[in-house]
């Protein structure tokens, strides 16, 4: 009868287990319960997933804008509106500022002085005196600027016009569209044209905001008509924030051409309503004279 070695099964069992947790992974280890290799940290896989994310999302974004940038716009144009409230004090603040900025080395504001124009727009002394006041001015002074007529019109052929009415002539919206149809046009001494208005003198001074853009225009019935814009180059701004830019200047334009607009409007309510509570009392007191009158 052979004899069977017993140790051969053990040492069979114990290559199978080596093999299994081989496969699985797991090494042999101080503890054999725990594998030796780090399981994946989901901080870390979270993380990078969000990073993947922004960047796609970053990526898509400039693609929307460069197509954007192609794609012509402003077929609209005529019916753009400037949706301006002179009642926004804080709109009225930047507007200032962008006019201190853009406007008032060429155009001045000579029905509007300092120290009324601090006082509606809740503009402190210190702050009318150090960023607003030409050197050597007063806050009792009226907007001025600083160009000589003789060089402005050397220039631009023209004296720039005083801005103070020119909201109130023109309206707000006709000054929004200004600001937001200027193309370029190499033939223009400026290099730029207007589609508002045709053959400005002023060049566009916010040019660097916007960025510049070119006017398509298509023949119908043997004349040029515009057809659309095309954005050659982006601006410092985007688009929607050099809407809400236009948006203040026109503001404050709106505001300078009458500014107890808003104390005007407020009265006039309260004017209504006392003449609608007079007609009233007087309606009860004419059928009081009257009632025994047949």
């Amino acid at each position: 009868m052979r004899r069977v070695n017993s140790a051969k099964p053990g040492l069979l069992s114990c290559g199978i287990a080596a093999l299994l947790l081989a496969a699985s992974g797991v090494t042999w280890g101080a503890d054999a319960s725990a594998p030796a290799a780090s399981a994946p940290n989901p901080a870390a896989a979270a993380m990078a997933m969000a990073a993947k994310v922004q960047q796609e999302q970053a990526a898509d974004k400039k693609k929307q804008d460069e197509t954007e940038r192609l794609r012509g716009f402003g077929a609209d144009w005529e019916s753009w509106s400037a949706d301006n409230s002179v009642a926004d004090t804080a709109s009225l603040q930047r507007g200032l500022r962008d006019f201190v900025g853009y406007c008032r080395g060429c155009h001045a504001l000579k029905y509007v002085r300092y120290s009324r124009m601090a006082a509606d727009l809740q503009i402190t002394l210190e702050q009318l005196q150090k960023f607003l006041l030409p050197a050597g001015g007063k806050p009792s002074d009226y907007v001025a600027t600083p160009m000589p007529s003789a060089d402005a019109l050397t220039w631009f052929g023209k004296v720039p016009p005083d801005l103070s009415l020119m909201a109130r002539e023109r309206g707000p919206d006709y000054l929004y569209r200004l600001f937001t149809t200027y193309y370029v046009d190499p033939s223009r001494t400026t290099g730029a044209n207007n589609l508002q208005l045709p053959g400005i003198a002023m060049p566009p001074v916010l040019s660097t905001l916007e960025g510049p853009k070119a006017a398509v225009f298509h023949t119908e019935n043997g004349q040029q008509v515009f057809d659309h814009f095309v954005q050659l180059a982006p601006g410092s701004m985007s688009r929607e924030e050099y809407q809400a830019t236009v948006r203040d200047l026109v503001n404050f334009l709106d505001y300078a051409g009458e500014p107890t607009q808003v104390l005007r409007r407020s009265l006039g309510v309260k004017v209504v309503l006392f003449l609608l509570a007079f007609t009233a009392l007087t309606y009860l007191l004419k059928r009081e004279y009257w009632k025994n009158i047949h």
